[in-house]
């Protein structure tokens, strides 16, 4: 919760002051504090161009505010961009947002995120898709961390992070490999000038209980050393029967002022999360004569010994240095440690359609571990440039990143001769397997390397126009095999190129267009047994923003389209015993989003954000039909200034129908379009303690979590959680 006395209402000058206090705490910049930039709210657009690229960061940290929206980002370029500079969709999850709405998981922030959809295929492993391609890109503060598989394993708790901040569409320049859907990034919270302290105490259905401790503040007489110190711990029931989490998460991290100019920053975040009951694979959507199954929205496909437990390690350290007010160095050291635990029972088939049960022959049981472990690292120089009479942003860098992924699937050493009654009336008993053995083909072990060179600048063409161009040049190879696939590849001096343009129509419109690509490299070989080229990923998109509301909020109007091509697909050829493959245009997706953003009215935020997609494959038939056509996200809340103890809100989201086509029967499965409508309210007792409410999906809607596979679950059902937060 943000502390009461940190709260803008109106123009309280007290308010401001704690507020650009707190602001000091900036992800990864440097700032003295001076006159000048305590007048920074007030400079003109003109000043604000030669105050340092540090300073415009002291507008981008969204806790202690009531804020739905941030001032720039640098996701998309690194250049510190406000949105109308910026010639790409960008979205941001605020920690007012966060904080208003409970989103205790990444998975609770993207679901909130416009243009984005959540793929819980699993109770554990998590996809995202936007503009109709799986995201495969994250960053943590800016620094790019890849995703084997495009995939999550367990919840990534947000206790730590500040923000996350989306852009969508291509994304080459910052991300190097992936696909044209989006990059997310997360700005981790940092520490503050002044002391502040909080603890969240949460309540709720299911026996749901969570304790969080916040602590920040200068650990020496002029605060040239600060520190930070965040806790988190969970323990829940669930609506699906026997599934049971426990979580725990410590986050860390230090800022030095090494010299008055000279800043080094050092974190680290553990997080454990232990999972039982917990489901591989999910439900079957049918019977064996191709007819609807209706499972309680409670029932699960995991017996009652599963479990899938994820410890992770994340260390980074930070050195800043800064030359002069125009330019600054920033190098980071990024690490990953993350080992994943499991057992597991997966039901391939389909249930009889006159007994209701699954057969023994349909049934997997599964011991599978992996350990991920990733270094990245990025060096880059940004700053001002003055030429032809103008102020121009230029940044240029290098980053390299190298992840090793190593699994292992062990399976029982005897048949598996019983099979299951009707899933609604089973109570999760199966035998439990005493013995496991690894076969070699499931074996995977993998290293992927990506080195690049990159560099974007902001420049001031004229009085009304503006480029944003840049451009990455990448080599990537990777070594070993996966599921007895080689995954040997080699791609040399990629170039990845970015342009946009920008139009002021007015001091508070602009008009833009922006083309961007992306690559992912292949296994799959051609008629000479050479491996395919990577595919490419090519975004255009043009559109309308503008800050509306007397500049309270942003408004944007896109239209795009995305283009794979060189996709790979079999000839029918062989060559030994590995297919033959060509390279074919692949899915386009095209669309349009409408997004707004920002204060409406005195003590109203409000999100919202509408897309419209189409996606089809090469032949022009609909495709990825799991992904909805229509999707809109949007989260208000709203604190009377007659009453501004009090703030009440609501989120939605909503979708329209999805279906896909059957892999076992004729035929097709459909979700129908639904709504998910949460409330809140909360209420400052005081300045030191807050309490709130929050209810989900307030009519207790009954959908399915994906189609993306031919398995779902259904999604939870009205939950309730009750918050106490004190604060220092």
């Amino acid at each position: 919760m943000s502390h009461p006395a940190s709260r803008p209402f109106g123009v309280d000058p007290l308010a401001l002051a704690v507020r650009r206090a707190l602001g000091l705490a900036t992800a990864g910049a440097f700032v003295l504090m001076s006159p000048a930039l305590l007048a920074q709210e007030n400079a003109s657009a003109e000043e604000l161009e030669t105050v340092t690229v540090e300073a415009e960061a002291l507008s981008i940290v969204t806790e202690g505010s009531d804020d739905y929206r941030v001032s720039r980002t640098s996701t998309a370029t690194k250049l510190d961009l406000t949105p109308r500079e910026t010639p790409q969709s960008v979205s941001v999850v605020t920690q007012a947002q966060i904080e208003d709405f409970n989103l205790h998981t990444i998975n609770d922030v993207l679901e909130t995120t416009p243009g984005v959809t959540v793929e819980r295929l699993e109770t554990d492993r998590t996809y995202f898709t936007s503009r109709g391609f799986e995201i495969s890109n994250l960053q943590i503060d800016g620094l790019r961390v890849p995703m084997p598989y495009n995939n999550v394993h367990g919840d990534v708790d947000t206790a730590v992070y500040d923000r996350v901040e989306v852009v969508r569409g291509a994304t080459g320049l910052m991300s190097g490999s992936g696909n044209p859907a989006a990059t997310v990034n997360f700005i981790r919270k940092r520490p503050t000038e002044m002391p502040q302290a909080s603890v969240t105490g949460t309540l709720g259905s299911d026996d749901h209980r969570r304790l969080e401790l916040d602590v920040s503040g200068p650990l020496d007489d002029e605060g040239r050393v600060r520190g930070r110190l965040v806790a988190a711990g969970l323990d829940t029931d669930s609506y699906l029967d026997r599934l049971h989490r426990e979580r725990g998460v410590l986050y860390g991290v230090l800022e030095a002022d090494l010299t008055d100019s000279t800043q080094l920053a050092l974190g680290h975040t553990w997080q454990r999360n232990d999972t039982d009951g917990n489901m591989w694979g999910s439900l079957p959507l049918y019977d064996s004569a191709g007819v609807p199954t209706d499972y309680d929205v409670s029932t699960t496909s995991a017996p009652d010994w599963s479990f899938w437990d994820v410890e992770t390690q994340r260390s980074f350290v930070e050195l800043t240095q800064r030359f002069s007010d125009d330019w600054s160095v920033k190098g980071t050291v990024n690490y990953l440690d993350m080992v994943s635990d499991t057992q597991l029972l997966y039901i391939w088939g389909v249930p009889d359609a006159a007994t209701g049960t699954v057969d023994s022959s349909q049934l997997f049981i599964s011991q599978y571990d992996r350990h991920l472990e990733q270094w990245a690292a990025d060096l880059h120089a940004k700053g001002v440039v003055q030429a032809f009479g103008r102020t121009h942003q230029l940044v240029l860098g290098t980053d390299w990143s190298e992840s090793r992924n190593q699994q292992e699937s062990r399976y029982p050493t005897t048949a598996l001769t019983e099979g299951l009654p009707p899933l609604e009336e089973w109570g999760g008993r199966y035998p439990e397997p005493d013995s496991w053995a690894a076969f070699p083909t499931t074996v995977g072990d993998a290293t992927i390397r990506e080195r690049s060179l990159y560099s974007a600048g902001k420049l001031d063409l004229a009085d009304r126009w503006t480029a944003v161009v840049g451009a990455r040049l990448s080599w990537l190879d990777t070594v070993g095999e996966q599921y007895a696939s080689a995954q040997d590849t080699d791609v040399d001096e990629e170039l990845t190129p970015y342009a946009g343009l920008i139009f002021d129509v007015t001091d508070q419109a602009s008009l833009y267009a922006s083309y961007t690509e992306i690559f992912n490299p292949q296994t799959e070989i051609d008629s000479n047994g050479d491996y395919l080229d990577p595919i490419e990923g090519e975004s255009y998109e043009v559109g309308l923003k503008a800050d509306v509301f007397d500049g309270g909020a942003d408004a944007a109007l896109a239209l795009f389209r995305i283009e794979q091509n060189n996709v790979a697909e079999p000839t029918g050829e062989m060559i030994g015993t590995q297919q033959v493959h060509k390279g074919v245009d692949g899915i386009t997706s095209e669309g349009v989003e409408v997004t707004l953003a920002g204060e409406l009215a005195t003590g109203w935020q409000a999100s919202v954000g509408y897309t419209y997609l189409e996606i089809e494959d090469a032949e022009g038939e609909a495709t990825n039909t799991y992904i909805p056509r229509h999707l809109m996200r949007a989260t208000t809340s709203y604190r009377p200034v007659a009453m501004d103890r009090l703030k009440v809100g609501a989120r939605l989201r909503w979708q329209d129908d999805i279906e896909r086509k059957r892999d076992f029967a004729d035929g097709k499965t459909r979700q129908d379009a639904y709504a998910l409508v949460d409330l809140m309210a909360s209420y400052d007792f005081s300045e030191s303690l807050t309490g709130s409410l929050n209810v989900n999906n307030v009519t207790d809607e009954k959908y399915l979590t994906s189609l993306k596979w031919d398995q779902a679950f259904h999604g939870a059902p009205r939950h309730v959680m009750a918050n106490l937060t004190w604060y220092y």
